[in-house]
C-alpha cells in the first residue's frame, strides 16, 4: 500500500559489514562514531536469527577493528582533518579538543593533533576577523557610554572563549588597535615553530 513504510529485515552479520563500509565510504569517522552507528542500527532492527531461532552473534568491535586494518576508519586521519577544518573557521584549541573527544578520538591521538600556538594564534584572529572585534571593529560606531563600551567588551571576550580560545590571545587581540599589530603576533608565533606564511 503507497505511504505504509517497508518494514527493513533485521541485521546479520552480512548486513551489518554492509551498513558498515557503506558508512565508512559515506562520511569520515572514527572507530567510535561507527560502532555507535552500527549499535543504534542494531537497536532499530534487531538482530536477524538462524533456523534454530538463535540470535546471530555480532562481533562489532572484531568488524571496526577489520576496517581501521583495512584502512577504511583512521581516527589520526580524521582528527587531523577535523583539527584543520575547525581552525580554518575560527575555532581554537579547546573547541578542537572538545570535538575530538565527542568523536571518540583516543586522548593520545587528541594530544598529537591539538593545535600549536601558531595555529591557536591564528585561529583566534579569524574568529576575531568574522566577528568584527578588536582591529576588525575599529570602523564600528563606538559608543560615549562607558558602561555600553564594558558590556560590548565583555560580549566580545565570551564570544571568542566559547569558540576555544586562551584567554591571553583574547585579550592581546582585542587590545590591539591596527591589523599590522595582529599580524605581527602571528608572524612571531609562526617564526618560533618556523611555519612559513600565516595570514
Amino acid at each position: 500500500m503507497r505511504g505504509e513504510k517497508r518494514v527493513k529485515p533485521p541485521l546479520d552479520e552480512a548486513a551489518l559489514r554492509d551498513l558498515a563500509l557503506s558508512y565508512a565510504a559515506r562520511f569520515a569517522s572514527t572507530g567510535a562514531r561507527l560502532e555507535a552507528y552500527l549499535l543504534r542500527k542494531l537497536r532499530e532492527r534487531g538482530t536477524a536469527t538462524d533456523a534454530d531461532g538463535r540470535e546471530a552473534r555480532i562481533d562489532i568491535p572484531a568488524l571496526i577493528a577489520r576496517l581501521v586494518e583495512l584502512g577504511y576508519v583512521d581516527d589520526a586521519a580524521y582528527a587531523r582533518a577535523r583539527a584543520r577544518d575547525l581552525g580554518a573557521r575560527g575555532y581554537g584549541g579547546r573547541r578542537v579538543e572538545q570535538a575530538l573527544w565527542a568523536a571518540g578520538v583516543d586522548e593520545g591521538i587528541r594530544q598529537d593533533t591539538a593545535p600549536g600556538e601558531s595555529a591557536n594564534r591564528k585561529a583566534a584572529a579569524l574568529m576575531a576577523q568574522k566577528k568584527r572585534i578588536g582591529p576588525w571593529g575599529a570602523g564600528r560606531e563606538v559608543s560615549s557610554d562607558p558602561l555600553a563600551r564594558r558590556k560590548a567588551h565583555e560580549k566580545a571576550v565570551a564570544a571568542m572563549l566559547r569558540a576555544g580560545h586562551q584567554y591571553e590571545h583574547v585579550r592581546f587581540i582585542l587590545a590591539a588597535s591596527r591589523e599590522e599589530d595582529v599580524t605581527q603576533w602571528l608572524e612571531e608565533a609562526a617564526d618560533e615553530e618556523g611555519i612559513e606564511g600565516t595570514w
